[in-house]
């Protein structure tokens, strides 16, 4: 499938299914990332490890894999981009359903003075 076509492909995918991204900006991962935030989450294994070697020695305790965190499966986020929409849709449940784990997970562990949250990956 052309790039065109998956990017008009997605976009009608997210349109049809409520999903805004508009407001959402993707940056690359600083250093100081890993000292401003609590958790950082890779979604495959190329990620972790890409972001462990960012990290300082100290700071690589932060970064997981994202359904090992979220949901305790030590699986990688499959990536939909040359698939079609029932890929991106699956992805997207995947993703959904862990993240509410996840949201309850650390709902319960958080305090008061808890760290800051971003999606910046």
């Amino acid at each position: 499938m052309p790039a065109r076509s998956r990017t008009g492909a997605r976009s009608r995918w997210r349109q049809g299914h409520g999903v805004d991204t508009s407001g959402q900006r993707a940056r690359k991962v600083l250093q100081e990332d890993f000292s401003r935030f609590d958790l950082i989450l890779g979604m495959d294994r190329a990620n972790v490890r890409d972001l462990k070697t960012l990290a300082s020695q100290a700071a690589r305790y932060r970064t997981h894999l994202y359904l090992d965190s979220a949901a305790g499966k030590a699986v990688d986020v499959p990536d939909p981009y040359c698939d079609g929409a029932e890929a991106f849709a699956s992805v997207y449940r995947m993703i959904r359903e862990a993240s509410d784990a996840l949201a309850k997970r650390l709902g319960a562990s958080a305090s008061p003075t808890s760290g800051q949250a971003s999606s910046t990956m």
